[in-house]
């Protein structure tokens, strides 16, 4: 049975300031929940409507209506855990790093993430105007890749300057990916969904890169920028 405060904790959850100031973040969905169960994470409780067979007081079961008072989903998905927020880790510098640029929308966040993991992308580091990772709806896009993707805020501007390596920066104006020689290691930035990459940072970008429109009217403004990463990312990895 849940508690009052077990609500009152879980429904702060949702701002960033509580997620930081509880060290706590919410995942919803039996799928999502046994990939973080099975990661390096630290499990802080699991509310389900079926046991996951856990240690006793790791876990409550409850009722779909109870369920429904603590869930963020529209339509909750049996189960809803409270993990704790591990600490950052320190980027590595000698790989490709994927970067943004203040990316606002978490579906956009979620979506790189599971991108990095699928090409091998270790560190993604955000400016800190990007959407926090630890928002239920980037937690719910990862499909579980949160856990093998270092997520790291930072100044971008002085992480650029710091790093001696090449800086692509995606562009309308940039030169073909499909015909520019691209190496193993530098950092790929992507910007804001409306925006764009900032001037303070377009400033710091080395080489201008683009995806070619095909269409015959060449009527399309611009690509969504988790669609935009995902052929940025396989062209990096092909050459």
């Amino acid at each position: 049975m849940l508690t009052k405060s077990q609500i009152k904790l879980i429904n702060r959850l949702k701002q960033k300031k509580f997620r930081q100031q509880e060290g706590l973040f919410v995942a919803e969905g039996i799928k999502t929940i046994k990939e973080l169960l099975n990661s390096t994470l630290n499990l802080h409780h699991v509310y389900s409507t079926e046991s996951f067979q856990l240690n006793k007081g790791q876990e409550t079961i409850i009722s779909e209506n109870e369920l429904k008072k603590i869930s963020f989903l529209k339509t909750p998905n049996k189960a809803l855990a409270v993990f704790e927020i591990p600490k950052e880790v320190d980027v590595k510098a000698n790989k490709l790093i994927v970067a943004l640029d203040a990316v606002r929308d978490p579906g956009n966040l979620g979506t790189i993430i599971r991108l990095c993991d699928w090409f091998g992308i270790s560190d993604l580091v955000c400016s800190e105007t990007t959407v926090d990772c630890f928002n239920p709806k980037v937690i719910q896009a990862t499909m579980g890749s949160i856990t093998r993707v270092n997520v790291k805020y930072l100044d971008l501007e002085k992480f650029l300057k710091e790093n001696k390596t090449e800086v692509f920066g995606a562009f309308m104006d940039g030169e073909n990916v499909y015909k520019s020689t691209l190496p193993e290691k530098g950092i790929l930035v992507l910007g804001n969904e409306a925006n764009g990459i900032s001037e303070a940072v377009e400033a710091l970008v080395t080489k201008r890169i683009s995806i070619p429109r095909f269409g015959d009217l060449q009527a399309t403004e611009s690509l969504n920028v988790a669609t935009a990463g995902a052929i940025l990312l396989s062209e990096f990895k092909r050459s």
